[in-house]
């Protein structure tokens, strides 16, 4: 079922978001989702830091790898850093609804997050190609259709007019970009007291 949802989010995004509508899918349900599609970018980081190595273009130096131990921590702060970003962005989906006259219940906006995070997550498999403007690029892309998915999304689920929508949307998408800026932040102060990545060499 998790499989033909994403792959109906591909195909006909659209339409798989009526029948997402038409059917949801229990909390327990989105749970499990993001669960899983969180695993994809952290186990993926985890195996590229500890067995490929990345190279971040100085042709002179040795791809850079880290400690088992190191990626082991970094992968699972990664991991739950992820749900709580995709939780706080349901949240904000949530609180923000009665100004846009839309009345989801909270199992409804973290579905709405989870299935709009997905190809984003996706873009994890990349990290098996550790170039530095492949990942960008495939990130970009992931980024980009995850947005799509909201715009297209958003008025769907929370059964509002698309012109609404579209201002919802784009208000998620801002508080979207300040948790990104405030998880970053939060990644630098980490590494400045000692919890950054250690290189085998």
């Amino acid at each position: 079922m998790i499989l033909d949802r994403i792959w109906g989010l591909y195909a006909h995004p659209k339409t798989e978001w009526h029948t997402i509508d038409n059917h949801h899918e229990s909390f327990s349900y989105s749970l499990v989702h993001l669960a899983l599609i969180a695993l994809i970018p952290s186990v993926c980081a985890y195996f590229s830091t500890t067995l490929i190595g990345w190279n971040l273009g100085y042709s002179h130096i040795d791809n850079m790898m880290l400690t088992h131990e190191s990626a082991l921590v970094m992968a699972v702060g990664m991991y739950f850093t992820l749900i709580a970003g995709v939780f706080a962005l349901a949240y904000l989906m949530f609180w923000m609804a009665k100004t846009f006259g839309a009345k989801p219940s909270f199992s409804h906006t973290v579905e709405l997050a989870s299935y709009t995070a997905t190809p984003l997550f996706m873009t994890g498999f990349a990290l098996f190609y550790p170039e530095p403007i492949f990942l960008m690029a495939v990130g970009l892309a992931g980024v980009a259709y995850s947005v799509y998915l909201l715009y297209s999304g958003i008025p769907i689920i929370m059964r509002i007019p698309e012109e609404r929508g579209f201002i919802y949307a784009s208000s998620v998408v801002t508080a979207g970009l300040v948790l990104l800026v405030c998880i970053m932040v939060g990644s630098v102060i980490l590494w400045s007291v000692g919890l950054g990545p250690i290189y085998t060499h």
